[in-house]
């Protein structure tokens, strides 16, 4: 079985080639559905493109090692497309917002795939892998 090394290795290079813009900061209220506040910062990647023609979507936490350490892969039934969100630096309860959000309607759906981090002391490195979360 692989470990998923590349993929997640893809993932670090573009966002650390890209700018990441927040336009939905912490606290900011949905711009379709005035009920629904951010409690997490919320933006994309500049100069990326995603299925929905718009940049790659981002969740920054605040854990201060903005490591990439999850992704989202939705489905949306009302826009009849699916994509992914990347998720940086998102702490445990983040992470549990996050996916609550792209899972309380019918209508979306989605499954965190965390990056599992393994630590080897002795060898002072670090091992990642691909683990998903439905």
């Amino acid at each position: 079985m692989e470990t998923n090394d590349s993929f997640w290795n893809a993932i670090d290079r573009i966002v650390s080639e890209s700018k990441i813009i927040i336009d939905r900061p912490k606290g900011a209220v949905h711009p379709k559905f005035s009920d629904f506040i951010y409690r997490v910062d919320y933006g994309y990647l500049d100069n990326t493109s995603s299925m929905d023609g718009d940049g790659i979507d981002v969740w920054v936490g605040t854990d201060e090692r903005k490591q990439v350490d999850a992704i989202m892969c939705i489905v949306d039934l009302m826009k009849r497309d699916s994509e992914i969100k990347i998720l940086i630096g998102c702490t445990e309860n983040e992470k549990e917002f996050i996916y609550q959000t792209h899972n309380e309607t019918d209508y979306m759906k989605g499954i965190l795939i965390r990056r599992l981090w393994i630590y080897f002391p002795y060898r002072l490195s670090y091992v990642y892998h691909g683990i998903i979360d439905c």
